[in-house]
């Protein structure tokens, strides 16, 4: 039994004849009847009584009809879905950023144009970021750097310099990049881009960088920071505003975090 048989079946039967099933499927008529004549012959069975012009279906084809029926409806749901899904009309879309402020603005516009799509959003480090596109965990990821390697399609979203931070009332006037070795500092956990790319310059400048506190998440950092406890470092794009913290310029501190 082929497909292309039941197909051929199938029409005839729901249309009522050979000629329609075959303008139904844009096919000849003579393709249709044998087709359908190959899979009566394959099981010594009829499927149609045939009177001149017209078809009549027989116990045996309208038990195969009932059959086909839903076989064909069942395809038709997934083609349904299929097509709605490449058309963006239904779906998922799960992003997982190292800040959700380089992805929010997008999300509204995005929502907009397809309100269809439920949209779920995480936060993560640079590594777990990564580890949630290798794990097919999440369809977007947004972290901050252009990762090397040929399995992602990258984009390029921008850059912005990582600067410091500290308590208001308590915060160093200024400061150079040698200072902050003797000062209290609340760093990110180990998987954090931040961290990572202001240990490779003190490393480069012969520089020790020892935490007081880790933070392992950005709100938390913050949130150390706003007590008084130590400094802090973030993009300026993630910075914001919040009454309870100021910059630390900090000469030498030259550095840039690229948001992919």
């Amino acid at each position: 039994m082929r497909y292309v048989q039941l197909r051929a079946f199938h029409f005839v039967a729901k249309h009522g004849g050979f000629s329609r099933a075959a303008e139904a499927l844009n096919l000849t008529q003579p393709a249709i009847s044998d087709q359908v004549r190959k899979l009566e012959i394959q099981y010594d069975t009829r499927l149609f009584d045939r009177h001149k012009k017209t078809v009549a279906l027989t116990d045996t084809g309208r038990s195969l009809q009932e059959i086909t029926n839903r076989m064909f409806e069942n395809e038709q749901q997934a083609l349904d879905l299929l097509t709605q899904s490449s058309a963006l009309r239904a779906g998922s879309l799960r992003i997982i950023a190292d800040s959700v402020h380089h992805i929010a603005p997008a999300l509204g516009q995005f929502r907009a144009r397809y309100p269809a799509i439920k949209v779920t959003l995480s936060s993560g480090n640079t590594a777990e970021v990564l580890s949630a596109l290798r794990g097919y965990h999440a369809d977007i990821g947004v972290l901050g750097d252009m990762p090397d390697t040929p399995e992602f399609t990258t984009k390029h979203l921008g850059e912005s310099p990582i600067i410091a931070f500290a308590a208001k009332g308590v915060a160093p006037a200024s400061l150079r990049l040698a200072d902050l070795a003797s000062q209290p500092l609340v760093l990110r956990e180990q998987g954090s881009k931040t961290r990572q790319k202001l240990a490779e310059l003190c490393k480069a400048r012969r520089i020790a960088l020892p935490p007081s506190i880790i933070a392992e998440t950005r709100d938390a950092l913050r949130e150390v920071v706003a007590t008084g406890a130590g400094i802090g470092f973030v993009s300026l794009a993630e910075f914001g505003h919040d009454d309870r913290l100021e910059r630390v310029p900090v000469a030498g501190l030259d550095i840039t975090m690229d948001e992919a």
